[in-house]
């Protein structure tokens, strides 16, 4: 019984808490930024040089493959769902160095951060252009933003663990 009493407290005490919050799908998509931003960037910064030309089966992407299309992926989301244009950079190779990834890698989340900084839930309903043409809405692009995040994360993870390498998350700093 008291454990039921204690998921009910909890549970009310959560509903007031987001009914009071300004924006909360906005404010929702804000908050899980940061910790994907660390794990990501730091899944790219851990993976040596030498390895992002590395592909676990020859239909997939290589890892410098794939840390690009992360930081490009950011740079569209983030300007679909700003309604801006996403910032003007040299086109990126699979085969550029890790350096230059990296740091379009870091540039594309400065970016999202601070679209997602001016951005509130009003317009959530707009009609936008996704990936390949297909009709979505703010909405949609923040939440497919979010499963971008996941989805990359992941493989990042696993490359790094079929490397022999734990991911930022697995990592126990103390």
């Amino acid at each position: 019984m008291k454990r039921i009493l204690a998921l009910v407290a909890l549970v009310a005490s959560s509903t007031i808490v987001f009914a009071q919050t300004k924006d909360p799908v906005t404010s929702a998509v804000r908050q899980i930024l940061p910790r994907q931003q660390k794990n990501l960037v730091g899944a790219v910064e851990e993976m040596p040089a030498d390895k992002f030309s590395y592909r676990p089966t020859p239909p997939q992407m290589t890892f410098g493959h794939l840390a690009m299309h992360i930081a490009e992926s950011n740079d569209f989301m983030c300007s679909v769902i700003g309604g801006v244009p996403a910032p003007k950079s040299e086109e990126l190779k699979d085969t550029d160095g890790k350096e230059k990834i990296v740091s379009a890698l870091k540039a594309s989340f400065e970016f999202c951060s601070g679209v997602l900084g001016k951005t509130d839930d009003s317009k959530l309903a707009n009609p936008v252009k996704l990936w390949g043409g297909h009709e979505g809405t703010v909405a949609s692009a923040m939440v497919g933003l979010t499963n971008d995040w996941a989805d990359h994360y992941s493989a990042a993870a696993m490359y790094l663990r079929l490397n022999g390498m734990l991911p930022p998350s697995a990592q126990h700093k103390k």
